[in-house]
């Protein structure tokens, strides 16, 4: 494995893009991922989904940080469901083009998504009325549970 490691740092010496990719470690990604803003509200084998709430001209956003092994990037957005009991309720989200940042250091991808949220959606968050939360992209599926 060293004798890779040591190749890789010739060859990124010599201008390969390919090598320097490899070894590049990406220190600013790893801080955002170790400095994120809000509260884990859901956990899962996959990851870690953040939350926090912004008010901007009147509208409530819900911003939420996806900490996760998978790369999500879609150009059609996607969906967060909330579900518990017999209740549901679904975020489109609020920009279409999504896609991660990767962390070379840690092997994660940290994926930033905005959704419009209302008031009444707001307290059911907050009073944790729901056991699972989906998110949907693409034709895939990520599904977190609540960490109560």
């Amino acid at each position: 494995m060293k004798l890779l490691k040591t190749i890789d740092n010739i060859l990124a010496s010599f201008g390969n893009i390919r090598a320097m990719r490899r070894t590049h470690v990406d220190s600013y990604t790893e801080n955002e991922m170790n400095n994120i803003v809000g509260e884990i509200i859901a956990e899962s084998e996959s990851g870690q989904l953040f939350i926090s709430y912004q008010e901007l001209a009147g509208f409530n956003f819900l911003e939420t940080t996806i900490l996760s092994r998978i790369n999500i990037k879609t150009l059609k957005g996607g969906k967060l469901i909330f579900s518990g009991g017999e209740k549901e309720f679904i975020l489109p989200s609020d920009t279409t083009e999504i896609e991660s940042d990767f962390s070379n250091v840690s092997n994660r991808w940290m994926t930033k998504i905005s959704y419009n949220i209302s008031e009444q959606d707001i307290e059911l968050i907050k009073n944790k009325e729901f056991s699972k939360i989906k998110f949907e992209f693409k034709k895939k599926l990520i599904i977190f549970n609540n960490t109560k």
